[in-house]
């Protein structure tokens, strides 16, 4: 064999080229062609021509077969032609494929989805743990106010009340954005979009349904006589008025209660009262109605001994953020079941929930009542009579302070039948029996004298007593009845105890001096509360601004607070913090997200629900 194999002729081939033939003998390993094979059968994937079944030893005659670059062409003309084959039957394939697919991919979403709701269910996101919101925690809140989608919310609005009880007049949308006595100035974009007037506490209900499904902000509106910006829509919305809720639902006389709507103004209900011997202690300024005062917790002249609304409201109706309607109380006059939700919805100024019912606590009229006036030489001598009359603990009804200013001004508005002394004057009520009037008004007058009072005059008759009490009445409209055109009224109030009276009305009134502000001062001193009233004009705001900052933070360094029954509103919001402490305003954030977690009622009124913008804080 291997004399064979060295006979045999070598195949001259070129470096990379196939030869033409294989002989049928296993090549020597030194021969280049088997390599050459290899290589190419790995690529092509061919395989070489069959050995001849010849026993000849003789080298087999090259074929006439397709050369390595007409094979290589071949296959991938076969492989083209594979390919487009593939392709024509895909598209034959794809429209009847193609709803199964979607209906496929529909059921693994909707599968995916059913899933994951389930799991939400069953693995709830853990509830925020912290007891307080700190306003660097809070996210400003999202309201939907597109103007297409207020309109679609409009045709909600006329739906539930009708089209003649939703204005869009703009002396209408006006009137509930601010008023001329307001301290908050209103920026010209902070107007509701249109003002609602319900009847009923259903009514009002679905109101709040539409707007808590439209993420559209409310303003509750109940009376407008409100001082401190309290129903100035600051992210527009809507407004709700209540006038047309005005009426007294039922008078329980033999329990000593009344049940009304908030649209009810308490001088008529008063009136209505008075036929049956009864009356309503809290009197703030004329034409306030019932909703105003519960969300302001006001007090007014006889809060000195009938004390503030919270002590005269026995239980609410309230229609919560997403138009639940709840009940705080029955009528008993007390009660220790649960928390006191009562009390909380008074001074929330609408914030939590919109009131539509209260049950109110009456009292009968007292047989008799009359009136004391008293002028000093000074504001100072006329706060140290009213810290000796509430030191002896004399049952007088109401203790109001004017100064010499505001008796000046009441003479220039001409607004009593009498001229009065243009001096520092304290106006004493007094109520109950006839002999129990009669022993007051001495004791008083006693005290008065050795507080160096210089005249004391007291009502001899019915007449004379609604004269003498007429002054006080009309401070606030006096004083803007002799402002100058272009002017504007700031009223604001503080409350201290009552052994620093003396020293904040004394200090206060300095300081008005100082400004060159026409000022004057009114107060309900007998429970330590003061008022001051300043006109200004647009240049000298900035000035208003600074004596009424003055004050506050005076009467929060005598331990007292920023507003005695004003309420805070959107002016003494940023005071709660120095007064309070800033945790205790986080607890009350807190609460205002967990009763409306959208903020749709009277957003930014007595806390912030975001943090304000560089400068908007004045320094304490």
């Amino acid at each position: 064999m291997s004399r064979l194999a060295g006979k045999m002729p070598k195949l001259a081939t070129a470096p990379g080229a196939r030869p033409s033939s294989f002989p049928s003998m296993r090549p020597s390993r030194t021969t280049s062609a088997p390599l050459q094979f290899r290589r190419l059968e790995s690529t092509q994937r061919f395989s070489p021509p069959p050995s001849s079944t010849s026993s000849s030893t003789t080298t087999k005659k090259p074929s006439s077969g397709p050369s390595f670059k007409g094979q290589l062409t071949q296959s991938i003309t076969k492989r083209i032609q594979r390919e487009r084959d593939d392709l024509k039957r895909l598209s034959h394939m794809r429209p009847q494929n193609s709803l199964g697919r979607m209906m496929g991919m529909t059921f693994v979403l909707f599968t995916v989805g059913a899933i994951s709701y389930w799991c939400g269910l069953k693995y709830p996101k853990e509830a925020d743990p912290a007891s307080t919101l700190p306003l660097a925690a809070t996210k400003p809140p999202k309201h939907n106010l597109n103007p297409a989608h207020l309109e679609a919310a409009w045709s909600d609005f006329v739906a539930i009340v009708g089209k003649e009880n939703v204005s869009t007049a703009d002396d209408v949308i006006s009137q509930h954005a601010t008023s001329e006595w307001s301290t908050h100035r209103a920026a010209d974009d902070q107007k509701p979009f249109c003002v609602v007037y319900p009847a009923t506490t259903e009514e009002v209900s679905e109101l709040m349904k539409v707007c808590h499904y439209r993420r559209i902000p409310v303003v509750g509106y109940s009376g407008g006589t409100s001082l401190e910006g309290h129903y100035t829509p600051t992210r527009s919305g809507i407004c709700i008025d209540f006038s047309r809720m005005n009426k007294v639902l039922s008078l329980h006389k033999d329990d000593l209660d009344v049940v009304v709507q908030p649209g009810v103004g308490w001088e008529d209900l008063n009136e209505m009262l008075a036929e049956q011997n009864l009356f309503f202690p809290p009197d703030p300024g004329p034409g306030a109605q019932i909703g105003g005062m519960i969300g302001t917790g006001c007090s007014g002249t006889n809060a000195y001994r009938y004390g503030t609304m919270r002590e005269w409201v026995l239980s609410l109706t309230v229609v919560m953020a997403d138009g639940t309607v709840i009940k705080t109380r029955q009528r008993p006059r007390k009660s220790s079941a649960g928390y006191d939700l009562t009390r909380l919805f008074i001074g929330s100024e609408g914030t939590l929930g919109l009131v539509t019912e209260a049950t109110l606590k009456v009292t009968v009229k007292p047989a008799s009542e009359s009136v004391a006036v008293a002028s000093f030489g000074s504001i100072r001598e006329a706060a140290n009579c009213v810290a000796k009359v509430v030191g002896e603990g004399v049952p007088v009804a109401a203790v109001e302070i004017l100064d010499d200013d505001q008796m000046r001004f009441i003479n220039q508005a001409g607004a009593t039948s009498r001229s009065w002394k243009e001096a520092p004057t304290i106006f004493f009520k007094f109520t109950g029996t006839p002999s129990g009037v009669k022993e007051q008004v001495a004791i008083v007058q006693k005290i008065t004298k050795g507080s160096g009072g210089k005249s004391f005059d007291f009502a001899k008759d019915e007449q004379e007593r609604v004269e003498l009490w007429s002054a006080r009445k009309e401070a606030l409209w006096s004083t803007m009845a002799v402002k100058k055109p272009g002017d504007r009224v700031w009223t604001g109030d503080v409350a201290v105890p009552m052994s620093r009276l003396p020293d904040i009305i004394d200090q206060t009134k300095q300081d008005l001096g100082r400004s060159g502000l026409k000022s004057s001062i009114v107060g309900h001193v007998g429970d330590g509360n003061f008022h001051i009233i300043l006109l200004y004009s647009d240049a000298e705001r900035k000035l208003a601004e600074e004596c009424v900052h003055r004050m506050v933070k005076r009467a929060v360094e005598m331990e007292g607070t920023v507003t005695g029954e004003h309420g805070v509103g959107l002016v003494k919001r940023d005071y709660l913090p120095h007064e309070l402490g800033e945790s205790t305003v986080d607890a009350m954030r807190k609460i205002k997200t967990a009763f409306d977690p959208l903020c749709l009622l009277n957003c930014d009124k007595v806390v912030r629900v975001e943090k304000p913008a560089r400068g908007e804080v004045s320094e304490w």
